[in-house]
């Protein structure tokens, strides 16, 4: 829905500039330097790991080499899979005092995290690169069982980022490792489970990670901050790179890194984007080719509220309204259309929000600016045609976000 239900977001990334200095850097404007589709079933989690596959002895990716190293194969990158061996990894580098980054991925690496492992590289020595999905950020009907496991088509990525960064005399280092543990690794006490009121031990930040998507995913900022928490115990990055289409999370883990007094450093980069303009995640494989088109929509309603402020508009009602008319135009349009060709879709939420605390605004103070953020559904299709491109997995429901900075005026 829109404006007021679930009305509170903030703080994000927009440019590019060196690192320079330690602390709570950011690509964000002056003022905004604070700080999943459903199943229709619910996730049984077993003794099975949700960490990236270990490749088998035929598979042509990573597999020990001379002395028992596992490395991606033709590259140096190194494979680290317990926490032991990544600080075994880690202790020269402090006593050498060589920089380290981190960048969290959950695999499935598409453009936008290359963009943040190239950022990453080019201020720190070394670079290391997490593939983890974390159950713990999955609601008990979330997709976990699909969410898409691609070790083999990661690892070529990185091999060929790897060989770009080396042509690249502008970097000061390059992927140096990739960390891929099991889940009984990163929760030694056994995994606690996603049910709202599981017990054990979580990383809660409150009251951010209730608003937004904590409205409707009420323990994925838990799962986020705790496994984040974990990260950067065991990486012990001087930095660690987000990406600004999960905007509310780079605002909750900021929180989090002040709060506890973590000497790492935030570096949120920009959101990139399909050639359409869609935000890059590693969930549109689930789209398919029909929602796929339509899918488009978030992101031109957040464009019309950008217009909206563009032309002088500040009152919370005009700028969400102008995305309320681009959302019910092309759900008009969908369902005039035969089942067969149409894709249906719901609006979550599409929200004004004060850039440091997340709160729903009711107008926007023009020299602080606002973040619009929403998420739409897409529903799964209605009646797929015969050899019609449903997406990963059969085409389940599909959560989409995104988001854009109204920048503060320079008036």
């Amino acid at each position: 829905m829109f404006a007021r239900p679930l009305a509170r977001r903030a703080a994000a990334a927009t440019g590019a500039s060196s690192l320079r200095s330690r602390g709570t850097r950011d690509i964000l404007t002056p003022a905004l330097r604070s700080s999943s589709s459903s199943s229709s079933a619910p996730i049984q989690v077993t003794r099975r790991s949700y960490a990236c596959k270990t490749p088998s002895s035929s598979s042509s990716s990573s597999r020990p080499g001379p002395g028992g190293l596992e490395k991606i194969p033709s590259t140096p990158i190194r494979v680290l899979r317990t926490v032991e061996s990544l600080r075994r990894w880690r202790r020269p580098h402090t006593l050498d005092h060589r920089s380290v980054a981190l960048v969290p991925t959950m695999g499935a690496l598409h453009d936008g995290h290359l963009s943040l492992i190239r950022a990453a590289a080019r201020d720190n020595h070394h670079v290391v690169v997490s593939l983890y999905v974390n159950p713990a950020q999955f609601g008990v009907r979330e997709d976990l069982a699909s969410y898409p496991v691609t070790w083999d088509a990661d690892c070529a990525a990185l091999a060929r980022l790897d060989r770009e960064l080396a042509d690249d005399g502008a970097n000061l280092g390059r992927v140096s490792a990739v960390f891929a543990p099991s889940t009984a690794e990163m929760y030694p006490s056994g995994f606690p489970g996603q049910e709202v009121d599981s017990k054990g031990s979580f990383v809660v930040i409150t009251p951010m990670s209730e608003l937004l998507e904590g409205g409707t995913r009420p323990t994925f900022f838990r799962g986020v901050a705790t496994v984040c928490m974990k990260l950067f115990n065991a990486v012990q990055p001087e930095r660690a790179y987000f990406g600004q289409k999960d905007v509310q999370q780079s605002v909750i883990i900021r929180k989090m890194v002040r709060d506890f007094l973590l000497p790492v450093e935030i570096v949120v980069g920009d959101t990139m984007r399909e050639a359409d303009g869609l935000a890059m995640s590693s969930r549109n494989v689930y789209l398919g080719t029909r929602r796929r088109a339509v899918g488009i929509v978030l992101r031109r309603a957040l464009e019309a509220t950008e217009k909206a402020y563009a032309a002088g508009e500040l009152e919370a009602s005009k700028i969400l309204g102008a995305a309320r008319a681009v959302t019910e135009k092309m759900l008009a349009e969908q369902m005039a259309l035969e089942l067969k060709d149409r894709a249906q879709f719901e609006v979550d939420y599409v929200s004004l929000s004060d850039p440091d605390t997340l709160e729903h605004l009711e107008r926007i103070d023009p020299a602080r600016g606002a973040i619009v953020s929403g998420a739409v559904k897409m529903l799964p299709v209605e009646d797929p045609q015969p050899g019609e491109d449903l997406g990963h997995s059969g085409g389940p429901p599909v959560r989409l976000i995104d988001n854009v900075i109204l920048k503060p005026s320079t008036d």
